[in-house]
C-alpha cells in the first residue's frame, strides 16, 4: 500500500513534515489545550457519587446493550449517557438516559460525536 506524501504540519507557521494533520508537538499541545478547556472528570460530575451509581448500574446491566442487539454477549464496562449531558445535571443523573456499553461500542459512539 503506498504511503501518503509528506505535507507540512497544519498548525499555522509550523514547517514540520507529516503524513497528515499536525506534527507530534502541536498534536500534544492541541490535546493539552483541549483537556484544559474541558476540565477534569470530577469537574464534569464524574465524582465518587457517580462512581457508586455507575457500579450499581453495571451490576444491574452487566452486558453491553449494543452487543446484545447484534446477538453477541460482551460485558459492559462503561455507563454511557445516550444523549450527551453537556453539563446538564438533570440529564446527567437521569437513569433513563444511561446505557451499559463495552469499550468498543462506546469508542465508536464517541468517534461519531454522539
Amino acid at each position: 500500500m503506498p504511503m501518503r506524501p509528506l505535507t507540512t504540519c497544519s498548525f499555522p507557521g509550523c514547517t514540520a513534515l507529516v503524513r497528515s494533520g499536525r506534527c507530534d508537538r502541536h498534536r500534544r499541545q492541541s490535546r493539552r489545550e483541549s483537556d484544559e478547556r474541558r476540565g477534569s472528570s470530577a469537574a464534569r460530575g464524574y465524582n465518587s457519587r457517580w462512581q457508586q451509581a455507575r457500579e450499581a448500574y453495571l451490576a444491574e446491566h452487566p452486558l453491553c446493550r449494543l452487543c446484545q442487539i447484534e446477538g453477541r454477549t460482551e460485558p459492559a464496562v462503561i455507563v454511557d449517557h445516550i444523549v450527551p449531558h453537556r453539563g446538564n445535571e438533570t440529564l446527567f443523573w437521569d437513569v433513563g438516559n444511561w446505557q451499559a456499553l463495552c469499550k468498543r461500542h462506546h469508542d465508536q459512539k464517541t468517534a461519531r460525536g454522539e
